[in-house]
């Protein structure tokens, strides 16, 4: 009896995203095509700083399941779903907390770049970034019947920005039905080799 090794190389869509779905097809309100898939590559390996293992704490401790009370945490095909249904729809934003030298490096697919700074009380800019989410009104007295539904991450779970973003709007009186929070962020987006945009 002989023995005979046949190579195994990964065919279309061999890794997918769940056995039904090999990749999401999405496109956006302002006509943007997007494609969520996993890498093909069945021996791709990470090789930048989302391989560390330990990161000292502080600042790099690791965050609660939870956000915010009332703040609901998702997962990698939620994120993919809120893209879908509620980004494309204009009804939402998919909200990069990090800041832009982070986010230059590599982002979600249809992600926007809000850093979590941006966000805290005392900068003077927040209320106009807050119109821009589509609240109306001001400080103290604010209407956000219309603001956006927003979903945010940052690095992952051991990355408090996105916590804080959250954190900082809920104060603000954004309502948390409107806020999602994705605490896997980068590092295990990239981990499960999902699709990564570079931002133009």
């Amino acid at each position: 009896m002989s023995l005979v090794l046949i190579p195994a190389f990964a065919s279309a869509q061999d890794v997918r995203l769940t056995p039904e779905t090999p990749s999401r097809s999405i496109t956006l309100g302002n006509g943007q095509e997007l494609v969520i898939e996993r890498n093909q590559d069945t021996s791709n390996r990470l090789e930048n700083e989302f391989t560390k293992t330990s990161r000292p704490c502080p600042p790099f401790c690791i965050s609660r399941i939870s956000a915010a009370p009332g703040v609901e945490t998702v997962g990698e095909l939620e994120v993919v779903d809120f893209l879908e249904a509620t980004v494309s729809g204009g009804s939402g934003l998919l909200v990069d907390s990090r800041m832009p030298e982070w986010f230059a490096k590599g982002t979600i697919p249809g992600a926007v770049n809000v850093p979590f700074a941006t966000l805290e009380a005392n900068n003077p800019y927040r209320d106009e970034i807050l119109k821009a989410l589509g609240a109306s009104g001001t400080a103290g007295a604010w209407d956000f019947s219309d603001a956006k539904e927003l979903l945010l991450f940052c690095n992952g779970p051991w990355c408090d920005q996105a916590p804080r973003a959250v954190r900082n709007l809920v104060a603000a009186g954004y309502p948390t039905a409107k806020i999602k929070y994705y605490r896997g962020g980068m590092q295990v987006w990239m981990l499960l080799g999902l699709t990564v945009s570079q931002p133009s």
